[in-house]
């Protein structure tokens, strides 16, 4: 129970949500200043749902209702508000009651009655289910465990909203009411239900703002040139299939149509007599509020501001940035920018090029997010220069560059894309992750269905770009790259790159192995391949080189051989012009597009492996492969009668079934065409632990069968280039399928989690009275350990030995041998330095040995000497788990000592993890072999070092209080381990995190 000093405004559960339909509304609590917002829009609901919220009529609020419901202590009695335009369109409030259902005389109490109240007009677009999520984070922070709810049989929509939140709950008919109990713990239905409702809010808050119906550029030039002329030249120019209109203040009165784009012509957006779908801004940044005002009364139901001035201008602008944000969202409108690029949809039914591209780009199946503006022409430029035109390899589905991404950011893109049918890959380059833990549940969901390659700048700094205001990442970027792994994302360095892994994942499918076979007519530039193989830790064929004089035939059959044998998984073909006489075409002569058909020919007959070409001064041969292969023969139509595993090409002009025109919606959860298979194809991959971690929802699909054939094969001027496109491919789909049996995280019976929490509520009420909110705390040594013990981690007895003859008294209890260790913060934990003195046998030698020690080191009082028993032999090693209040919690083993440290040599892994995930970990270091017997020595028991790493993993995960735990050293011996020393930190947890209820986020 909340004390008074509790009941100041709780501005911490203000927050702006994505509602079903895609717009945003604002949710807060209600104050007294309220009372008129309160009774508009009362007198705005229907007399139906009057009757459904008080069981009788009730047309108006009398003066003591509006004082009730608007003045609250937000303890005991607390009421919430979703607004929109600044005006309320819900309301939620609960009051503390106890058995009887009179409200709560002992502060004990932990249920609460809720009831709603929604606005007709806004009844469909899942604000009750939203303010639900919200009321009850708001209960349990109040030390409220369960909600009832009386509610009339015929208000059916109510009971849905109650019953479909997914918690546990008793439902009871009686006097004509139904009253519905549930409990306010999160359980793993009412997270995967409340992540699934996140999910189809935000995909469909994106897919509003790629297929609008109508565009205004607000601020197009009168001259041609300029931002927003050009902005409107490019819509023009890609064909878009909806309607533009020119709107500028300083058109002359009268004025109609803008020439020569013959487009309509406005002075303001009132003018306008249409709805408006979507708003490119560029007027200068003094102008953009009284804009985005315009467009939010006349509905818009989202805006991109190419305009600058905001946050990569210093303080001011980071400043004017937040308030243009409160701004947009208090009118339910989403933003893309300031200083943004634009978005483009090559969908044959919108064809929108929204953004300063100056041509649009060719359709495809790669979806492209970027916050740079540069780095998003250089990838439309790359991959225009690698495929052309609609339906080659390097066509885009959607291209988005959001510049300062003060709202919309790469996380909402992962949720379109998730299920978008039209995307096969999704890039993306980022230069800061406003929500990591976020982006980790994301892509992971998402890599599960289709592959996320990613690029990351100012990775080394610890800065964000200028106008990128996101919470600082403590954890390295090694860490950060470990756990995009881990889930699931390519991490790549460079642009380069990112076009190189996208092309061939886009044109592919995954490789079932790394067994790489290589042919070609140069036995060098085979040689380089092969070379690029054991680099990339693949494992390569002996290659199979032709003579300089092979024909396209010769490579048809060689190809077709390879890919035909049952020893690789993926073919790299290299190729350099050919010479020699009687050849079937003649150098300089459509060499490249002979082979380009050659190579098609042999690929059809095994489409479950990749191919990828080399080639040297041979651009016909790229240009001809990246193309549309002629339409093949009519094949058998899909359905009953379709041989199994049959699948259409696709065709050169491919129209999407929902065509993403303005007017379609969304498909069903899931991708309608999921990613290419793994190959042999297998079961959809079931991504949910046995005791899964509320933020490891993933989705799951069920793969196609096989491609007829690979229509487009990617080509690379440069052997390494290729293999590591293609190496990528390889761990990609090995963790696809490792994530179809992700393990568990497992239940341990002497894990005693109850009383664990009460020791951690405690020792925070002992040990934090002085300490500033959000500020970690050091748990005493003794504290520390009992902890511990509560998740059956033991550490092994230390006593202090301030003088010689306590170290006696000490060896004594504990019995010989013993070992001598300072514990000063500049000397722990470093033998190195002579601070560890090991297999003291007997008193007189630890008396010597303590002397020895101080004379040379320092003086008792600066060294701290400890008394410890020893241990048998074995492997030093280090446990941690830390919480970054970005990158969220991350559990990290290594071998103990400097070396170690200063290479890095450390894995790492997002808790909970699951023991599949525990068991690679411990592997994956460089220094491993040490624990499986290298050089003859014995091997170490690594099934205790995992249910250690386990244990620590449930207790940072069950407690959020746990933000640090060290262990170091963890003696792993050939039977068990031994913790030598251990220290925990805890940390009132954040009133928010990625679990609690779904946000936008605010920087």
């Amino acid at each position: 129970m909340q004390k008074s000093q509790d009941h100041a405004y709780p501005t911490h559960w203000e927050a702006d949500v994505v509602l079903r339909d895609g717009g945003t509304a604002r949710i807060r609590p209600i104050t007294p200043d309220d009372a008129e917002r309160l009774v508009s829009f009362y007198e705005q609901v229907s007399d139906e749902s009057k009757y459904y919220r008080f069981f009788a009529p009730y047309p108006r609020l009398s003066d003591r209702d509006v004082h009730r419901f608007t003045h609250h202590d937000y303890v005991d009695r607390v009421g919430l508000a979703a607004t929109v335009g600044g005006e309320f369109i819900a309301t939620v409030r609960y009051d503390r009651i106890y058995d009887q259902g009179l409200p709560a005389q002992d502060p004990e109490d932990d249920q609460a009655e809720v009831a709603f109240l929604v606005q007709d007009a806004h009844q469909g677009r899942g604000v009750a289910s939203a303010l639900l999520e919200h009321i009850a984070a708001v209960a349990r922070e109040r030390g409220i465990r369960r909600f009832a709810a009386e509610v009339l049989p015929a208000n059916s929509k109510m009971i849905k909203v109650f019953t479909d939140a997914g918690y546990t709950h008793k439902r009871t008919f009686e006097d004509g009411v139904v009253r519905l109990e549930f409990d306010l713990e999160p359980t793993e239905q009412s997270m995967a239900v409340m992540r699934g409702r996140e999910q189809r809010a935000e995909a469909r808050s994106v897919q509003r703002l790629l297929t609008p119906r109508s565009v205004a550029v607000i601020g197009t030039g009168r001259a041609p040139g300029g931002v927003g002329r050009t902005a409107l030249r490019s819509l023009l120019d890609s064909g878009f299939t909806g309607r533009v209109h020119a709107v500028n203040h300083a058109f002359p009165e009268g004025m109609q149509r803008l020439d020569p784009e013959g487009v309509p012509a406005v002075r303001a957006l009132r003018e306008i007599s249409e709805p408006v779908d979507l708003a490119v801004i560029a007027v200068p940044a003094d102008s953009v509020p009284d804009v985005v005002r315009d467009c939010g009364e006349h509905g818009v139901q989202g805006v991109l501001i190419l305009t600058s001035g905001y946050a990569e201008a210093g303080p001011d602008g980071r400043e004017r940035q937040r308030a243009l944000l409160r701004q947009a969202r208090s009118y339910g409108m989403r933003l893309i920018g300031p200083n943004a690029f634009g978005l483009i949809n090559t969908a044959p039914g919108v064809r929108l090029n929204a953004s300063l591209a100056p041509q649009m780009p060719g359709a495809g199946h790669i979806g492209l997010f970027t916050q740079s503006g540069a780095i998003g022409i250089a990838l439309l430029s790359g991959l225009h220069a690698r495929g052309p035109g609609d339906g080659g390899i390097a066509g885009i589905s959607a291209f988005v560059s959001a510049g300062n991404r003060a709202d919309v950011s790469g996380n909402d893109l992962l949720q379109y894309w998730y299920e978008d049918p039209d995307t096969d890959v999704v890039i993306l380059y980022l230069e800061s992750i406003g929500n990591p833990r976020k982006f980790a549940r994301l892509a992971r969901r998402t890599a599960a269905v289709k592959p996320v390659v990613v690029a990351r700048g100012a990775r080394h700094n610890g800065t964000a770009p200028p106008g990128h205001a996101v919470p600082t990442v403590r954890v390295p970027d090694s860490t950060v790259a470990a756990l995009m792994r881990q889930a699931g994302v390519i991490r790549v360095d460079t642009v380069t790159e990112l076009i190189d892994a996208g092309l061939l994942l886009a044109s592919q499918p995954l490789p079932a192995g790394s067994r790489i076979a290589i042919l070609g007519n140069s036995e060098s530039l085979a040689l380089l391949a092969y070379d690029a193989c054991l680099t990339e830790r693949l494992r390569p064929q002996r290659p199979h080189v032709l003579t300089s004089a092979a024909t396209p035939d010769d490579f048809r059959a060689a190809l077709a051989e390879a890919l035909a044998g049952d020893g690789c998984d993926a073919v790299v073909v290299t190729a350099i012009p050919w010479v020699g006489e009687g050849a079937a075409v003649s150098p300089g002569g459509g060499e490249g597009a002979a082979l380009a058909a050659a190579l098609r020919s042999a690929a059809e007959a095994h489409p479950e492996k990749p191919v990828t070409v080399v080639h040297l001064a041979m651009n016909e041969l790229a240009e001809t492969l990246a193309a549309p292969a002629p339409a093949p023969a009519p094949a058998p139509a899909s359905g009953p009668d379709a041989p199994a595993g049959y699948r259409a090409a696709r065709p050169q002009d491919p129209v999407p079934a929902s065509d993403r025109s303005p007017e379609s919606a969304l498909p069903p959860r899931g991708p309608s065409r999921p990613a290419r298979p793994l190959s042999p194809p297998g079961p959809p991959p079931a991504l949910a632990a046995s005791r899964p971690a509320p933020a490891r929802e993933a989705g799951t699909a069920t793969p196609p069968p096989p491609r007829t054939a690979p229509l487009r094969i990617p080509a690379y001027p440069a052997a390494e280039r290729a293999v590591r496109a293609l190496a990528e491919a390889v761990r990609y789909a090995a963790w696809r399928r490792e994530a179809a049996d992700p393990g568990r995280v497992p239940e341990y019976d002497d894990i005693q989690e109850a009383a664990a929490g009460a020791d951690i509520e405690r020792l925070l009420d002992r040990l934090s009275l002085d300490v500033p909110t959000g500020r970690s705390v050091p748990v005493p040594p003794e504290d520390a350990e009992a902890l511990l013990a509560r998740y059956g981690i033991h550490t092994r007895p230390v006593l202090a030995a301030p003088d010689p003859d306590t170290a006696v008294r000490a060896a004594a209890r504990l019995g010989y041998p013993v070992a001598l260790k300072t514990t000063a913060p500049h000397l722990r934990h470093r033998a190195d330095l002579g601070g560890v003195r090991l297999d003291i046998a007997g008193e007189r030698e630890l008396r010597r040995t303590y002397t020895e020690l101080t004379d040379s080191l320092g003086s008792p009082e600066e060294l701290r000497p400890v008394v410890q028993s020893m241990v048998p032999r074995g492997v030093d090693t280090v446990i941690r788990a830390a919480i970054d209040p970005a990158a969220g919690a991350v559990l990290s083993f290594g071998l103990a000592g400097a070396p170690s440290q200063l290479l890095g040599d450390i894995a790492h892994r997002l808790i909970p993890a699951t023991d599949r995930e525990v068991a690679e970990q411990i592997r994956s270091i460089r220094a491993a072999p040490l624990l499986f017997g290298w050089r003859g020595s014995q091997p170490v028991d690594t099934a205790a070092l995992a249910e250690l790493l386990l244990r620590v993993s449930r207790l940072v995960d069950d407690h959020p209080e746990v933000v640090g735990v060290d262990l170091e050293p963890v003696v792993v011996a050939a039977h068990g381990l031994s913790v030598l020393g251990a220290s925990v930190r805890l940390a009132r947890p954040p009133a928010t995190t990625d679990l609690g209820p779904r946000r936008l986020p605010v920087y």
